[in-house]
């Protein structure tokens, strides 16, 4: 008689959920249950009604989002027209994962579990909330624990779990070819998207990239690059606030070190066989494929590992001390000094490898699927228009460097690798498709647009401006933040030519050029006489983009200040107000970590 099913459904944006999803499964099928995981939109949500046990992980991005491979099922499961009894067979629970500091903590995972209760659904545990703030990261060890031994009968008692000693097999069989194909792992990285279709995750367009220009001052602290890419004939379209996703490689360096340390030869090519039936091979790794390929383009060496990566690399440890630490680490009681060694630094996958030299060298291939995450793209706001720009596509990309307690700085993956392009070198070609942003403009040309990008958060406006401009739309108010005028001021000569056509108001707020720091926020309380007037008299919508730090707090503060003094509202009365812009879209963001 065959055992119960699980299924582990996730929303991740960064990779975080997925991972926590992951990681379930292997606990249940160490514990001989049987588990399937999926991300929530490619799973057939109709067939929820068959389904008696459930777990899902969900992420909760911007203000209270949910995540890109989640937003079709969060559509779907929203319906009205669902009856309440739909999933009156199911037990589920629910795993969120979010960052206490932000006004919407676990938004989406809260709000899940209430409709798949109104629903008929029977939770088997009051829903489980990780913390991004938490002082060990997010502790999900304990909820991952206790879904997989929530009161059902998730495994025969005559059955002893598989111990974690031994580990799981492999997802996948690395079959090693004697000989190369005929093609290399570069071309066949490079084939081109079917022209039928427009370009996705699975069939990016390789574009040119024309231009990678440094628009920061040279004394200025951060290096932030204006780059544009040639999309002729690619069948890319897209609107003002529009996004565009870039897959980045490794470095070539870090790719050597990789194969040194774990004693693979880069030529070498294989294909993949899964080990069970119905299990996908990963989408965009070509068939046969060369380890090269491999680590360049699909393993995240330089992303910060997390706690299942030390549980998998301790049941390959040769070694006694090397093998007594990953096991720490891996460990409930470890977590402190997991969060010590690895995550507050940011150590990443590949200087932990280097780290525990003995262990990595016996790392067995078919395992490095199942160790190693997949690099995820990187999401950029467009920060042209396809109305005056027809055929480039230009981003503003500010590239993430930092020192931590190590030796060698912390860089951002893609953004280095952005800016390590250069064209006038010879062709470069990046990999990239594009999707529908968070901010929607209005199609009205009567409707003001209030716009509020400090630093690089300006870029979809950039977009916005000039698509409305070649339009002959007006009503344009741009507020703009940035340190100094003449460091990182982007566009301003741009800026300064719509003015005087009369094209564009702009308010700018340069911090750091007076004793006291002024700030965007600062310059709307100024001008709240005309935001009261163009919110509330003209309909204006209101946009912010920037860090989501910060920002919309300060931001949604000022806001409601202005609507208690200019538009005479008590402080419920403002709050509502703004609630209600954000409902009617009249005020939207798009916020970023």
């Amino acid at each position: 008689m065959p055992g119960p099913q699980l299924l582990a459904l996730f929303g991740s944006q960064t990779g975080t959920a997925q991972d926590v999803a992951e990681r379930l499964g292997r606990e249940a099928r160490r514990r001989r249950l049987d588990c399937r995981v999926q991300a929530l939109d490619s799973y057939a949500v109709a067939n929820l009604i068959r389904e008696p046990l459930v777990v899902f992980v969900c992420a909760t991005t911007g203000q209270g989002d949910p995540p890109d491979n989640m937003k079709n099922f969060w559509r779907f499961i929203f319906r009205k027209s669902l009856p309440s009894a739909s999933l009156c067979q199911m037990d589920f629970a629910v795993l969120g994962l979010g960052d206490s500091s932000y006004a919407k903590f676990n938004f989406v995972a809260k709000k899940l579990h209430r409709r798949l209760l109104q629903l008929g659904g029977s939770a088997l545990l009051p829903v489980c909330l990780g913390d991004d703030q938490h002082e060990l990261g997010r502790p999900v060890g304990k909820s991952v624990g206790a879904v997989s031994s929530a009161p059902r009968p998730c495994h025969d008692p005559c059955r002893s779990p598989v111990s974690v000693k031994l580990g799981l097999p492999s997802k996948f069989i690395f079959q090693f070819l004697h000989q190369s194909p005929s093609r290399s792992s570069q071309e066949l990285h490079s084939t081109s998207p079917d022209p039928q279709e427009p370009p996705s995750e699975l069939q990016p367009f390789l574009a040119p990239m024309v231009a990678n220009q440094r628009v920061t001052g040279p004394s200025h602290f951060q290096d932030v690059r204006l780059i544009e890419f040639d999309i002729t004939g690619s069948g890319i379209s897209f609107a003002a606030g529009d996004v565009v996703l870039i897959q980045p490689s490794n470095s070539a360096d870090h790719v050597q070190q990789f194969c040194q340390a774990l004693g693979l030869d880069p030529d070498q090519c294989f294909v993949l066989r899964p080990r069970e039936p119905g299990t996908p091979c990963p989408p965009g790794l070509p068939q046969p494929c060369s380890v090269q390929h491999l680590v360049s383009h699909y393993l995240d060496i330089a992303s910060v590992p997390r706690r299942s990566f030390f549980e998998l690399l301790a049941c390959f440890s040769p070694h006694g001390l090397e093998r007594e630490k990953l096991l720490e680490f891996s460990s409930a009681q470890g977590q402190e000094e997991l969060c010590e060694y690895c995550s507050r630094p940011r150590r990443t996958i590949l200087e932990v490898l280097c780290d525990f030299p003995h262990s990595a060298g016996a790392i067995p291939p078919e395992y490095l699927l199942d160790l190693i995450p997949q690099i995820r793209p990187r999401a950029f706001s467009i920060a042209s228009s396809l109305l005056v720009h027809p055929v480039r596509l230009q981003i503003l990309v500010a590239v993430v460097q930092y020192q931590t307690r190590l030796k060698e700085p912390r860089r951002g993956l893609c953004s280095s690798w952005l800016a390590s392009l250069d064209p006038e070198q010879g062709p470069v070609r990046v990999p990239l498709w594009v999707r529908p942003g968070g901010l929607a403009f209005p199609e009205t040309p009567e409707t003001p647009v209030i716009m509020v990008g400090p630093g690089t958060g300006v870029a979809p406006f950039r977009a916005a401006i000039q698509e409305r401009v070649a339009q002959g739309w007006t009503g344009n108010f741009l507020f703009f933040g940035c340190r100094q005028r003449n460091q990182d001021f982007y566009w301003e000569a741009e800026w300064q030519e719509l003015e005087k056509r009369g094209c564009l108001t702009m308010v700018t707020a340069f911090s750091r050029e007076q004793d006291r720091k002024v700030y965007v926020q600062h310059r709307l309380r100024e001008l709240g006489p005309l935001i009261w007037e163009l919110l509330d008299r003209r309909g204006a919508y209101f946009y912010l983009a920037g860090n989501a730090k910060r920002i919309p707090v300060d931001v949604a503060e000022a806001l409601t200040s202005i609507f208690q003094e200019h538009g005479g509202l008590s402080e419920p009365d403002a709050a509502a107000y703004l609630a209600r812009l954000q409902r009617t879209l009249h005020f939207q963001t798009e916020t970023w970590a």
